[in-house]
């Protein structure tokens, strides 16, 4: 996974933990938050920007597989990369590691809409989609962005408020 430029580094803290000292499960997810802004930050893409454009990136799937621990004060990162990104969905790829040994802690990915202010699915501008596509198809070796399910193949019922 290297298309995360720089991976974000964070230190494992006390209120992440439960009584053991080990990472609660949903910081992960948060993780791999910190994970995503930083790559999109990395590719030129703010997420303030994207929201003050009427942007907004509605999450439709998360998935998160656990392999190892993380454990309170140790320093862990996420490579992120774009694996999917069409005009109305991205999809991002994570791996959390921990700095000192480089073991992995948990892959996962998530899965996002794009939508507008009434969170209605929108197109992505041509601008930013251009930037998550060329980030997509880097990330497959530069074969072209991963084919992947377009916001045609969801189901037509779907609305953005209802995909957390």
């Amino acid at each position: 996974m290297e298309q995360s430029r720089q991976p974000a580094r964070l230190t494992v803290r006390y209120a992440e933990t439960d009584q053991m000292g080990v990472a609660y499960y949903a910081n992960y997810l948060v993780w791999m938050e910190v994970g995503r802004v930083e790559l999109l930050k990395q590719l030129g893409v703010r997420y303030r920007d994207l929201e003050r454009e009427g942007y907004l990136l509605a999450v439709a799937e998360a998935h998160c597989r656990y392999v190892q621990p993380a454990r309170y004060d140790e320093e862990v990162e996420v490579e992120t990369r774009v694996s999917i990104a069409t005009a109305r969905l991205v999809q991002f790829e994570y791996k959390i590691r921990r700095v000192g040994d480089g073991a992995i802690l948990a892959t996962g990915y998530t899965k996002h809409v794009i939508c507008d202010r009434e969170l209605r699915p929108k197109r992505l501008e041509a601008k930013y989609a251009r930037v998550l596509a060329e980030a997509a198809a880097d990330a497959a070796g530069g074969a072209g962005a991963k084919a992947g399910p377009r916001q045609a193949s969801l189901p037509a019922a779907v609305h953005c408020a209802g995909l957390l």
